[in-house]
Parts: C-alpha cells; structure tokens; sequence
C-alpha cells in the first residue's frame, strides 16, 4: 500500500480535509494510507513524528498556498526534505495547487503540479470536479510508480524465498504500529454570520474581478472597450464595447432573489428588477458554496454546480463574455 504525506498550512486544513474524502476510493481498493499531522496522539514529540512519517511517504503532497510558501516550516523544513527524498527517488513529490500565490519560481515549480496546467482548486467553477481531477493525477502517478520506491528497493535487495523454493513467512506488524483509523473528518456546521460574511466576501470579490477582468480585456484585444461602475455598496454595472457599440452588459447585486444570495441580470439598468440568475448560498458538511439556480446553459450537469467564491465569479464573467464569444 502507498504511504501519501500531506505537507500543508493549517491555514488550508479545509482544502487537506476535502481532498483526503475524494481519496476516499483509493483507500477502500487498498492504494493508499494517508497521513497528515492531525494523526499524531497527544504526548508524541511533533517534530519526531513529522519527519518520521515524511521519511517513510512514498508520496508527498504539497498543499501550496500563499500560507503555506509563508511556512517557514511547510517551506525550509518539509518541502526541502522532500524534495531530496524525490531527487534521490526514494518518494514522488506532486505539488497541488490550492489557491492563488507567486509559486512558479518555486523550487517545486519544475515537477508537473495539479490540478491540470496548475490551476489552483479554489479557481475552479466545480470544486468537486477540481478534486476529482487531482485525484487522477495522483493515480497516474501511482501507476507510474508502480511498486512503491521502497517496495522496489526491497525488492531489488532481498531476493524472494518463494524463488528458492522455500515459503514465505507471513509478515507480522506491530499491533501498535499505524493502528489507527484514517477517517478523522468531522462535520462542520455553519451559523448565519458564517453565510452572510461568505456571501458578502464573495460579493466583493467579484467586484473586484469585473473591474480587472474588463481592464485586461481591453488591454489584450484592440477595439474592445470596458466599463465597470459601482453603483452602491450591493449593486455594480458593467458594459463591454466593440468598437464603441455596446455588445454585453450585466447588473450583479447583493442581496439575491430572496434576499440571501447573488444575482445577474443582463441589464445595466439600476432601476431594472430583471434576473438571469441568482446563486444561493449553501453547504455541505465541508464548505460553503454556491448553488445557481439557473445554470443548466452554463453546466451540463446542474448537479456539478457546487460553485466556489471564484468559480461563482467565473459563471458570471461567461454570461458577461457569451455574446463576444
């Protein structure tokens, strides 16, 4: 059975919680084992058992965040140490990219990160489908793996009693040793501050992300014009411009349908009551996400839409953007 390290911030707890129950399948086939910090019993030195289990890991995964290149442990002290351990081919080392940051000059950078073209998890407009995609890379890697570096090793230096035609002794591990369950998840559960601060986050984000959006699209194609304005504190207008005829425009506001979410309108008008669509805040026993209500144009199945703060954005950018396109 692989050993899987996950080396992360716990400011990325969520993300490591997530992505260790979309491995789910592989450990019921008897892949992998995982292990993370929060496996430790208490009275156990942390440092001891860290580089214990990052030393006995056939695979190492980087959680890598803005938090976790901030580390000074999860940076100098794991990431370094698996990084030899993958020079020396003694492990594998897969970076996966959960938000956001400046790691392209990284001393990871050179190994093929996931999501696919390392597009951070928290980008995506599935987040499921985010994980499921990183879970694959993770299978092919173990594929390509095959034995585990240490099982091969072993392999290479014992040979087989069975080759010399004597049986094989059953092996007999300690009964203390990894006796331990790996599910550890537990359900969260979220007050109304929690959605209300999420939803009004996430409003601001995607204020953010139109202005910068439409300011891009004008500096990268020639003839294309944009304009954002913030209408009040809950309602923002955009306006896309081809060669000075208006081709595109959205109102998105604070507040939703039924006053408990986010909605898009393809008007501009701040006096127009029109909705193309409205996401609702909701959550699994994990995170908090949006759900359209609307979506099935954008989505081919409206039961993958568990959209994250920036996938929400991104839906809303391609409503804005589908008229150019």
């Amino acid at each position: 059975m692989t050993k899987l390290f996950f080396s992360y911030s716990h400011a990325d707890e969520t993300f490591r919680d997530t992505l260790e129950k979309h491995l789910a399948a592989m450990k019921h086939e008897g892949l992998i084992d995982t292990w993370h910090d929060r496996r430790i019993p208490a009275g156990d030195e942390l440092d001891t058992a860290i580089d214990e289990n990052l030393e006995q890991a056939d695979v190492i995964l980087l959680l890598v965040s803005s938090d976790f290149i901030a580390s000074r442990y999860c940076y100098d002290i794991e990431m370094k140490r698996a990084l030899e351990r993958h020079h020396e081919r003694t492990s594998r080392v897969i970076p996966v990219i959960l938000r956001h940051c400046d790691w392209q000059n990284a001393p990871f950078a050179k190994l093929l990160a996931a999501p696919t073209d390392g597009k951070p998890i928290k980008s995506w407009a599935d987040i499921d489908e985010a994980y499921t995609d990183v879970v694959g890379h993770i299978r092919r890697a173990l594929a390509a793996m095959g034995a585990s570096p240490k099982q091969q090793e072993a392999t290479q230096q014992a040979p087989s009693a069975a080759k010399f035609g004597f049986a094989e002794p059953e092996t007999v591990s300690s009964p203390h040793a990894s006796a331990r369950s790996s599910n550890m998840r537990v359900k969260k559960t979220f007050s109304d501050a929690d959605r209300e601060r999420f939803l009004e986050d996430s409003f601001a984000f995607m204020s953010r992300f139109f202005e910068n959006s439409l300011k891009e699209l004008a500096d990268r194609n020639p003839g294309i014009e944009g304009r954002f304005r913030q209408i009040d504190a809950n309602r923002f207008t955009c306006v896309i411009y081809a060669d000075g005829k208006a081709i595109s425009r959205c109102k998105i506001m604070l507040g939703g349908m039924f006053g408990r979410g986010i909605t898009y309108s393809a008007n501009d008008s701040a006096s127009d009551g029109s909705v193309n669509e409205n996401l609702s805040v909701e959550n699994d026993d994990q995170d908090l996400y949006f759900k359209p209500l609307m979506g099935a144009g954008f989505y081919n199945r409206q039961d993958k839409a568990k959209l994250s703060t920036e996938g929400a954005a991104e839906l809303f950018w391609s409503m804005l953007m589908w008229p150019l396109q």
